[in-house]
């Protein structure tokens, strides 16, 4: 569409995509969203240089929020799921990125939950007609 702005940078940016859940090797289920944190995706950290030599200018993830499996049944849009790190490396992550110059795009997914997310889940509880959603 005409109005639709795409940024410069992003018209000349060469994307990197990264589906972390399958490149640092997390487990596929999350299910009882109570085990600790594992910083899997500090380990983009090993392909910094790579990525420069690449000339890559972007990073795109998909998707990293908090998930009961695959991570496309996202549970909560504000938290790193726990089975790649949290909200603190992160930030880490997208600092050090900037510092090299590399632009980091997430895959938001926010045409769908999980059955667990709390929107469905009061749904089905509460209906259509008295849903707080």
């Amino acid at each position: 569409p005409e109005d639709v702005h795409v940024p410069q940078w992003a018209k000349e940016a060469v994307f990197y995509h990264i589906y972390p859940q399958g490149f640092f090797d997390a487990p596929f289920s999350n299910l009882t969203h109570d085990a600790p944190v594992t910083p899997r995706l500090a380990l983009i950290r090993d392909y910094y240089d790579h990525f420069e030599k690449l000339g890559i200018t972007a990073i795109y993830l998909s998707p990293i929020f908090e998930a009961d499996t695959h991570g496309y049944d996202t549970l909560d849009y504000f938290t790193v799921d726990r089975r790649l790190g949290d909200n603190a490396l992160f930030k880490e992550i997208v600092d050090e990125l900037h510092e090299r110059g590399i632009r980091v795009v997430l895959d938001g997914v926010f045409n769908h939950t999980g059955v667990n997310h709390h929107a469905f889940v009061d749904l089905c509880v509460n209906g259509a007609g008295k849903s707080h959603f």
